[in-house]
């Protein structure tokens, strides 16, 4: 509600809880080109998570067979890359197996992906149960694998094993030979090398299916300005802060929290909402309501009508901006522009000669001419009428 409220284009995404922990947690995430975070999400059923968090769906059985064949060891001198070895052995990267090296807390894992894939840190660190989760160190590589960097096979690892989802169904696969300059082909699952758990551990990709339903993912950029996290039990039950329930049982209390990003909703809100002249501030979170921009001080009526205006608006609960600025009408125009202020009320003197100010929205391309009497009322009605619309759709 509250960013609703603010006037932002924003989605609710699955998240990791990272450090904090907990079961479960939403980032609020403002869509924008320039936003720090890529989210996957399905236009028809509504499923958003972000990167480390977006499910992916095991392969379904495409009805071909292929026979295995015998593994067999192959030179490939200083190709260590998916691609320089997918070329070099004539295989496409979906028929690489890639061994990514990790330390879990300490404790040697190691990753297995299909080459056309990448590795889900996050995704891996939940499915161990690790606290911390880092590279492996070449000498680290170099005593799991027994072997140089780069040319590491799933065979005979000294580490925990995972495998992705995707792993078991690529037949007479390629990987490392655990032997420098010297890659594997025809490598199988159960036969040559054996996981200790299979997962999902892959980032999800444009155009693979929503976990949710049969349509595709799309991918946006967002900024994160909120965050909230499901934290169940998990510090009460170290603090030892229980209730008793209606029957005198003692249980931890269940507990949540949130965030909210106070000066990332500035910035968001003015990714959302600007155009060639300057920022378009939403009516909520704009530093003044509306500005007054008389054009000539020195006129007695200008600065009369102008001031009433001013005093009406500020009684009626109104933040307003008086620009009394000694400035041509254009540099006004333009700072109110570039300030972005949703409404300017203009007062010169040929408009009062016909007993009318301009008013001009932000968000619309032309100003109006309004009496008088009747601009200060409109304004209030105006600033009511987009307030109860926000309270509307929020229920």
């Amino acid at each position: 509600r509250i960013f609703t409220r603010l006037g932002l284009n924003f989605r609710s995404v699955e998240a990791d809880t990272g450090t904090i922990g907990g079961s479960f947690s939403h980032e609020f995430m403002v869509l924008a080109e320039t936003g720090e975070e890529e989210i996957a999400v399905c236009e028809s059923c509504g499923y958003a998570a972000n990167i480390e968090r977006a499910e992916t769906l095991p392969p379904s059985p495409d009805g071909k067979k292929e026979d295995l064949k015998p593994m067999e060891e192959v030179p490939t001198p200083g190709r260590h890359k998916v691609d320089d070895v997918a070329s070099y052995m004539k295989v496409g990267p979906d028929k690489i197996i890639k061994t990514v090296f990790m330390m879990a807390d300490d404790k040697p894992v190691v990753a297995l992906v299909r080459g056309d894939t990448e590795l889900n840190e996050a995704k891996l660190r939940r499915m161990v149960g690790a606290q911390v989760l880092r590279p492996c160190e070449e000498s680290e590589y170099k005593k799991i694998a027994d072997c140089d960097v780069g040319f590491a096979g799933p065979m005979k690892l000294k580490a925990h094993v995972v495998a992705d989802t995707l792993v078991p169904g690529i037949v007479n696969a390629v990987s490392g030979a655990n032997k420098k300059d010297h890659h594997m082909k025809n490598v199988n699952i159960k036969r040559d090398f054996e996981p200790n758990v299979v997962g999902d551990i892959r980032n999800i990709r444009p155009g693979d299916h929503c976990p949710r339903c049969p349509s595709k993912i799309k991918f946006f950029r967002g900024i994160e300005v909120g965050h909230v996290f499901k934290l169940g039990t998990k510090y009460s039950e170290s603090m030892k802060a229980n209730f008793l329930d209606v029957k005198g049982e003692s249980h931890p209390i269940i507990m949540g929290c949130y965030g909210i990003g106070v000066s990332r909703i500035v910035a968001a809100a003015i990714e959302q909402n600007n155009d060639e002249w300057g920022i378009k501030w939403p009516l909520p979170v704009a530093p003044f309501e509306v500005v007054i921009s008389p054009l000539n001080m020195s006129d007695a009526k200008t600065a009369e009508v102008s001031g009433k205006i001013y005093e009406d608006l500020k009684s009626g609960g109104v933040e307003v901006l008086f620009d009394d600025r000694d400035e041509r009408a254009g540099v006004k125009f333009k700072d109110a522009d570039l300030l972005g202020i949703p409404f300017r009320v203009t007062v010169g003197e040929k408009s009062l000669a016909k007993g009318v100010v301009e008013l001009k929205d932000r968000f619309k391309p032309k100003a109006e001419e309004v009496p008088i009497d009747k601009i200060s009322a409109l304004v209030l009605q105006k600033i009511k009428d987009a307030s109860s619309q926000n309270r509307v759709k929020n229920g």
